[in-house]
């Protein structure tokens, strides 16, 4: 119907082509402005959207660096206020002593120097009686007897002379080794007494570096410094990592728990009571059980300041908050032992369960008799009594992975919207060059109209150039100058 000469399906075609590439070409100029349009109207608002989602993306980092910087700034806080706290223990423990360590101290150096004075003294030196010594030597002994018997006389008096002179010698210095002997406990004293103020001053010194170093990330902290900022969000990243492997630990815990109280749950509310087709009501009432030995946990937790989620239970008196450890406490071993009563009940239903099936199949069962049988049973109750007081210490990495998941859920949502924002301008980009691109393949579509319009400009330039040019040499002839 469409071909012009039915008979010749070439020609017709041919023919269409050609008015259809006339018809193109008369509405080029309109259909490059309908399709510049169209690339400047889909491309402006995606370009739009990506330059608000950056913008979006830039307020979300600001927002979460303040947070970020609010969080380091508080828990900084808290670290350097348990610092300071440890000093002061440590000043009021090792320097409130320090004036009796001093008063002990300057007495034994008092003592020792007393007694280094009593050391220096030097005995009374021995009589002079050398020179007459001398002159008795000078006497010639070949007199007679009268002489020797002076002699001998002058000589045993010399020898007990020297012997009390050497005896008061030996005493004195017996005396002064006694005293230097006497020294030893006192410089023990004094030398364990200036190791211990050593290791006091040693101690505090260690303390106050941490202090200078917490303060040093708190000033950080507070000059909201790029650096600050990126130690916060790594060390969000890695509390986040650590407090989701304790409680996926914690979870398997939890599936444990639910797998030893199922059972016997079954026969107190029933075993054939279902909520939906395939979720049993013993199923929810453990997991309701489970639910709420957590919940005790965290109250507890809560109520001993070891995390902080329920800021209104951190600021009750301590008396309130005293009675609520207690009752937190009683609960949650009152849960603990019903757990443990309930794993004895599974341990029992599971005997009968293995009676029956052993009185239907007409077999003797094995029977285990002595401590060996009770071990199963046991361990069971163990089981059902630790697991409940062990999911209470959930409640610490569970505050740990909210705080952290503030920070990593932020910044992954500016990446997020980063990424969204690219895309939208490169999509933009794209609908603008498609434009451009549509432009140049309309006009290969009509190629030889145009290739026709480009002929005929040529021709014309062709024609209008050589009618100037001779008048312009003849004007040059007639007028040289």
């Amino acid at each position: 119907m469409w071909m012009i000469w039915p008979d010749n399906a070439l020609l017709s075609i041919l023919v269409l082509l050609l008015i259809a590439m006339l018809a193109m070409y008369a509405a080029r100029a309109s259909m490059h402005v309908l399709l510049r349009s169209a690339g400047h109207a889909l491309g402006g608002p995606l370009r739009l959207g990506a330059r608000w989602l950056f913008g979006v993306a830039e307020e979300m980092k600001a927002r979460n660096k303040a947070v970020l910087l609010a969080q380091g700034r508080r828990e900084a806080g808290q670290r350097i206020e348990r610092e300071f706290e440890r000093l002061g223990i440590l000043v009021t423990r090792d320097l409130q002593g320090y004036p009796t360590l001093q008063r002990k101290l300057l007495e034994e150096i008092t003592r020792v120097e007393e007694d280094y004075k009593k050391c220096g003294e030097v005995p009374p030196p021995s009589p002079d009686w050398v020179d007459a010594v001398a002159a008795v030597a000078k006497i010639k002994t070949g007199g007679g007897e009268v002489v020797q018997r002076i002699l001998l006389d002058i000589r045993q008096s010399l020898e007990r002379i020297h012997d009390k002179a050497l005896a008061e010698y030996r005493r004195a210095y017996q005396m002064r080794h006694s005293i230097l002997e006497g020294f030893m406990p006192f410089w023990r004293s004094l030398d364990k007494t200036m190791k211990q103020v050593d290791k006091n001053m040693s101690g505090m010194q260690d303390t106050a570096a941490a202090v200078d170093a917490q303060m040093a990330g708190y000033k950080e902290i507070a000059a909201k410094s790029d650096e600050a900022e990126s130690t916060l969000t790594n060390s969000a990243f890695t509390q986040f990592a650590i407090a989701a492997l304790v409680m996926a630990v914690a979870l398997g815990g939890a599936f444990v728990n639910f797998k030893l109280i199922a059972l016997p749950m079954s026969e107190m509310v029933g075993a054939s009571d279902y909520i939906t087709a395939s979720l049993r009501t013993s199923e929810v009432a453990a997991l309701v059980i489970i639910l709420v030995e957590a919940s005790m946990g965290l109250f507890l937790m809560e109520s001993l300041r070891i995390t902080h989620l329920f800021p209104r239970i951190a600021n009750l008196n301590d008396t309130m908050r005293r009675r609520m450890v207690w009752i937190s406490l009683v609960l949650l071993l009152t849960l603990a032992g019903i757990e443990s009563a309930l794993a004895l009940m599974r341990d029992m239903l599971i005997a009968d369960k293995q009676a029956l099936l052993q009185s239907l199949v007409a077999t003797p069962a094995a029977v285990t008799e002595g401590w060996l049988g009770r071990i199963p049973t046991v361990g069971q109750m163990i089981l059902g009594f630790i697991l409940p007081l062990a999911l209470a210490f959930v409640a610490v990495p569970l505050e740990s992975f909210i705080h952290s998941a503030r920070t990593v859920g932020g910044a992954l949502l500016v990446n997020l919207v980063r990424a969204l924002g690219f895309a939208l301008r490169l999509a933009g980009n794209v609908a603008r060059h498609a434009s451009r691109m549509l432009v140049h393949a309309y006009d290969v579509l009509i190629v030889l109209p145009l290739l026709g319009e480009h002929l005929v400009r040529s021709l014309r330039n062709a024609a209008a150039a050589p009618k100037a040019r001779p008048v312009d040499d003849a004007e040059k002839t007639l007028h040289p100058s």
